[in-house]
């Protein structure tokens, strides 16, 4: 990592109208403070000398010598120097002096505090453990800035921290099923959690896309296993492949390397073998574990696959204990993760040897039989000194006894793990998947979603339905990175920063410390030092906020478009003929349809400061109009509202944005769109999705109704239900779009789309309400 030429504190307003000086560093410390723009400060240079006063200091102070070292040239003698705590200590000139304290004279703020005084002589450092040693050499890498003479560091004048962590908890995961990354960059994503101060590495290390690590006892895992034979490069769904073959897999060796690499850092690496879900990649190597015997494929596409671990054969605990004992062997660390999420159970149902062992444990249910599955492992696992912690389907069919939650689907698992007095990692897709869009204007592939860096900052982790007690159990939350469309650490590099950056603060600062506007701050510097890091990151921060409203009169729609600096001059583009530039004073009306327009924020020199936002428009007679629903959409796909499906705005080159739809899970579509004026219609579009491994299906019916007034006792024309049977001849090739002609007269459109219902035996979700998703109805 190269040096950096920034400012390390700043002067800011603060409440009261006074002003206080602010350390310019990410997550924000307990407290801490310095004086920009004084001149006298402590330099550090090849003359100074680095004293600690025990021997367990010595790693990490090698460290900080090897970093001035490589950043700054400034290579520094150190020395040890045992401290009588009993006497007053001199600390000397020149020197930086790191001190453990004995037992005696600790807080209780932890393994990880530290606190770090300067003054025009030396650098103090007072810590309980190394870890906090550790912990203060990443806050002063962020703090040292650069001077005009060379060989020296010059520290701020009075600086002055102190600090220590809110959650004992503080994890990244990275998913290397879908894609493998280097070793290399495995270390330089272990370093960049070390700089933010993160403590543990979630490493996903079997997917059906995969078998990423080596297991003696069982070679056709990796000969086998780590192979799929091509791999899915467009959105899911869409059936476009690379149709080339790709392997990989860490050898044990390199785990022990990386696992040391982390240790190192005080990191912990939780490894994850996923069961009973999730593991064609271990059936297609050794298909006896399976209910079916198989054959197998290791996968090519993503989603939720029936074929699973068969939770009726011996062989298959027999297997999993072996894998999990080489697995011991290389992790040291307390939790062992093992999945546990989205394992269907269609298998089971008509497996011989999983109904006989229902019936031997005298269980209820298949699901029942997942919770004896589980705890099983969990014995085991237990047996051998480790803890299990896993998805927050762990929970059904009743938890395992001393089971760890990792609550993803909400926060509802988390709070029902709390209650019972489980412990639990917060995760929720909402706040934690780094793997969703950043930005509105997404230009390359994801998985969907939409998470942009406010909302990640905002996220507090342990829920306001907890009492004190049971917010005990809260250890802290988890950013998760899963790969399918990361195929290069660049990728994985640009869906992290600045997020990442973001969570750590959530989970390392204070509650009452945490300040978006403070952190919106910090935002260039954070960019600066990933540059110097020459690591890719998002500017989506930066963009253009562009929201569809409707016109104050209900007839059309306007384009706003909002950035972060009020100061910002905003160009727009309409796509009109002359094609010309426009300097943006307030929203703009779309007067055509299939209209494409763009906007960027006019940055230096005439570059575009940010992304471009672009819209194409689609005007309809519905464009703009009232609607109303009778069902809300589900909270987690609330898209803008009602409004969403009259907004001119549709899905463009599948991409299929969830944020742009409305979704319904088990519920009708069943909207009223009023025209305000008689008016002659010759057809209604629907746009829905269809994506069964996401569990969305097509309304199975859609039945339209037609009134020139609102009195009841007038004239209306129902139509008779569309049955949805042929989506080949109901919808246009990719676009998902159901149609409906017609040839009416009338103000008011009366529209329902009934929910497919429960999803079928055979399909991912099975036995689960369908879920409905809409993005448009365009009336001509």
């Amino acid at each position: 990592m190269k040096k950096y030429f920034l400012s390390a504190c700043s002067w800011i307003a603060v409440i009261g109208g006074s002003a206080q000086n602010s350390l310019n560093i990410v997550p924000m410390p307990v407290s801490g403070s310095c004086q920009p723009g004084v001149s006298s400060s402590f330099l550090i240079s090849r003359s100074t000398i680095l004293s600690y006063n025990n021997i367990s200091l010595k790693k990490e102070a090698d460290y900080l010598v090897a970093r001035l070292n490589s950043e700054y040239g400034i290579s520094i003698p150190q020395k040890l120097e045992p401290v009588n705590f009993k006497k007053a200590q001199s600390t000397g000139n020149n020197k930086i002096v790191v001190t453990v304290l004995p037992k005696e004279f600790q807080g209780s703020q932890g393994e990880e505090f530290y606190n770090i005084t300067g003054t025009t002589h030396s650098l103090q450092i007072i810590v309980n453990h190394p870890k906090g040693f550790f912990y203060a050499i990443q806050t002063l890498l962020q703090v040292f800035h650069s001077t005009s003479k060379k060989g020296e560091i010059a520290l701020p004048a009075q600086l002055s921290v102190n600090d220590y962590p809110r959650f004992s908890y503080r994890g990244m995961h990275l998913d290397v099923g879908r894609h493998l990354f280097p070793v290399e960059f495995i270390k330089k994503y272990l370093d960049y959690l070390a700089f933010h101060k993160f403590n543990t590495f979630h490493w996903h290390l079997t997917e059906d896309q995969g078998w990423r690590i080596e297991i003696k006892k069982y070679p056709l895992l990796t000969r086998l296993g780590s192979c799929r034979d091509q791999t899915l490069v467009g959105r899911y769904g869409s059936n476009r492949y690379d149709s080339t073959k790709y392997c990989g897999f860490y050898t044990q060796d390199q785990v022990k390397e990386i696992v040391q690499y982390a240790a190192d850092r005080y990191i912990t690496v939780i490894p994850e073998i996923e069961m009973p879900g999730h593991s064609t990649a271990a059936l297609a190597s050794y298909p006896y574990l399976g209910c079916t015997k198989g054959p197998y494929k290791v996968m090519d596409t993503w989603g939720v696959l029936e074929d699973v671990y068969c939770a009726g054969n011996e062989s298959t605990f027999t297997f999993l204990q072996d894998v999990l004992d080489e697995v011991m062997q290389l992790f040291p660390s307390t939790y062992i993760h093992i999945g546990g999420d989205e394992c269907p159970k269609e298998r089971w149902k008509s497996c011989p040897v999983c109904q006989k062992k229902i019936k031997d444990e005298h269980l209820k249910d298949e699901h029942a039989l997942q919770s004896y599955f589980i705890q099983r492992i969990e014995r085991y696992l237990n047996s051998k000194g480790r803890k299990i912690i896993g998805w927050d389907e762990i929970l059904e069919g009743g938890l395992a006894p001393n089971a760890t939650v990792m609550s993803w689907r909400g926060e509802e698992g988390g709070i029902a793990a709390a209650r019972q007095n489980h412990d639990v990692v917060m995760t929720p897709g909402s706040h934690c998947y780094l793997d969703h869009s950043q930005s509105a204007n997404e230009d390359s592939l994801t998985i969907g979603g939409y998470l942009p860096l406010e909302k990640v900052y905002s996220y507090e982790p342990i829920p306001a339905a907890l009492n004190a007690d049971q917010a005990k159990h809260i250890l802290g939350a988890q950013g998760n990175v899963w790969t399918e469309y990361m195929s290069n650490p660049s990728k994985v590099e640009y869906m992290i920063f600045p997020r990442m950056s973001a969570l750590s603060e959530v989970l390392w600062s204070q509650a009452s410390l945490r300040n978006w506007k403070d952190f919106e701050r910090r935002i260039p510097l954070l960019y600066k030092r990933y540059e110097s890091w020459r690591a890719s990151y998002s500017k989506a921060y930066f963009d253009l906020k562009a929201t569809v409203i409707p016109s104050e009169d209900q007839n059309g729609i306007l384009w706003k478009l909002e950035s972060k600096d009020p100061k910002d001059k905003i160009i727009y583009l309409t796509g009109t003929e002359d094609s010309r530039t426009n300097e943006y004073i307030g929203p703009i009306k779309p007067e055509l349809s299939n209209l494409e327009c763009s906007a960027w924020i006019l940055g230096d020199h005439y570059s575009r400061k940010g992304n471009t936002v672009k819209q194409i428009f689609h005007l309809n007679k519905a464009t703009g109009k009232k609607i109303t629903l009778v069902n809300e959409p589900h909270k987690n796909y609330p898209g803008n509202g009602a409004f969403t499906l009259v907004d001119g705005v549709q899905n463009e080159n599948g991409l299929a944005r969830s944020f742009e739809f409305l979704g319904f899970s088990g519920n009708d579509l069943d909207a009223m769109i009023d025209l305000k004026t008689l008016t002659g219609i010759s057809k209604i579009t629907l746009h829905v999705l269809d994506q069964h491994g996401s569990w969305i299906y097509l309304p199975s019916q859609v039945q339209v109704t037609y009134l020139k007034d609102m009195d009841l006792t007038a004239q209306l024309i129902k139509t008779a239900p569309i049955e949805i049977k042929n989506i080949d001849q109901l919808m246009e090739k990719g676009t998902k779009r159901i149609v409906i002609q017609s040839n009416q007269n009338c103000r008011y459109i009366h529209i329902v789309a009934k929910n497919f219902g429960l999803i079928p035996s055979g399909n991912p979700g099975a036995g689960n309400p369908a879920w409905l998703f809409a993005d448009e109805i365009e009336v001509e």
